[in-house]
């Protein structure tokens, strides 16, 4: 799949400004400069020069002399200064031995998050409801007398009469998402299976295995390919609502929960929780007993304390996705997530 890498997304974070912070925070262990490396984002950047990352734009928008900055690339110089109060972060190209043309593909431009980390998880898995999955085709039957199919292999389907598309995701049934606090069912995990074209519609109708990533059984569910992987052109900012969700799962079979994981939250777009917020991660502080107090049994809550921070990049109705961006401590299923 491929990303936005043009200039049009530095150009997009830096025309909306007025939604961020205003204040800046800056890093007091700030640089003076930084020469960019491979593997860099403008995330890691940002954290160098200031205590919330999400305001990046601000420092170019502090710079009066850099009106449509280019993307930056690996060997790009960054300087920070103060000019009438006014902090400012500008950079230069590595033009000093002799005037000459860079070639560069932007390909090789920073990115603002590691998409890499999240790019499985743009098209797949879903959350789906359970009227989704019951209402769904199925596989009725595997071609050729196979107890299980992969790729090559064709499987018949129940009820594919009028397909709106060729391709169709083959996906089963994973956990259940539980709202941590209500204990309702929000939703439950689609995991894929495999990709399928139609060679004849029907019921059955017959499908052909293009690409699988586990065998194929009967009774897994079908439903309409999204080909189209999410478009990364948001901008990292702070919910304008008070938002309070809890870490239900992580994704990937990951049991430690640290930097560049996936997490699924409780709340989603009926939440008000969408693309590109940043929220703060709490560690729940332990409740321990109090042998000093004087008072039998007594037992004293800790304070939650901040592990870090994630960022949401996927939001289905009740549910989200998110990626931990930072992490000072571990972080666990059922950690509480908030505004900053």
């Amino acid at each position: 799949m491929t990303f936005p890498k043009t200039l049009g997304l530095l150009t997009l974070l830096l025309c909306n400004i007025n939604t961020w912070a205003d204040t800046l925070k800056i890093n007091p262990n700030h640089p003076d400069d930084y020469v960019v490396v491979k593997g860099d984002t403008l995330w890691d950047i940002s954290g160098k020069f200031l205590e919330n990352p999400w305001q990046w734009p601000n420092l170019w928008s502090n710079n009066p002399q850099i009106k449509n900055p280019n993307l930056i690339y690996p060997g790009d110089k960054l300087y920070f200064s103060v000019v009438d109060g006014k902090p400012r972060l500008s950079f230069s190209k590595d033009n000093r031995l002799k005037p000459h043309i860079r070639e560069l593909s932007t390909e090789q431009a920073i990115k603002i998050i590691p998409t890499d980390a999240i790019s499985q998880f743009l098209t797949s898995p879903r959350v789906v409801t359970a009227t989704e999955l019951n209402t769904s085709p199925y596989v009725i039957e595997i071609a050729g007398e196979h107890l299980i199919a992969g790729t090559g292999d064709k499987v018949y389907v129940r009820s594919i009469k009028n397909p709106k598309s060729l391709g169709y995701t083959i996906y089963r049934k994973g956990q259940t998402y539980i709202d941590h606090d209500t204990k309702e069912i929000l939703g439950y995990e689609a995991l894929y299976i495999a990709d399928t074209t139609i060679e004849r519609s029907g019921d059955p109708a017959t499908l052909l295995i293009t690409k699988s990533d586990h065998e194929i059984r009967r009774g897994d569910r079908l439903m309409g390919s999204n080909t189209n992987a999410l478009a990364l052109n948001f901008f990292p900012h702070t919910p304008k609502e008070t938002i309070s969700a809890n870490i239900i799962s992580v994704l990937d079979g990951v049991s430690q929960i640290g930097q560049h994981d996936i997490v699924v939250l409780d709340k989603g777009l009926v939440n008000h929780l969408e693309v590109g917020h940043v929220l703060d991660i709490y560690h729940k502080g332990k409740v321990i007993n109090d042998p000093f107090s004087g008072t039998l049994h007594d037992k004293v809550k800790l304070p939650d304390e901040i592990a870090g921070e994630l960022l949401v990049f996927r939001s289905f109705e009740r549910v989200s996705y998110a990626l931990v961006i930072e992490a000072n401590q571990a972080i666990h299923v059922f950690d509480r997530v908030k505004t900053p």
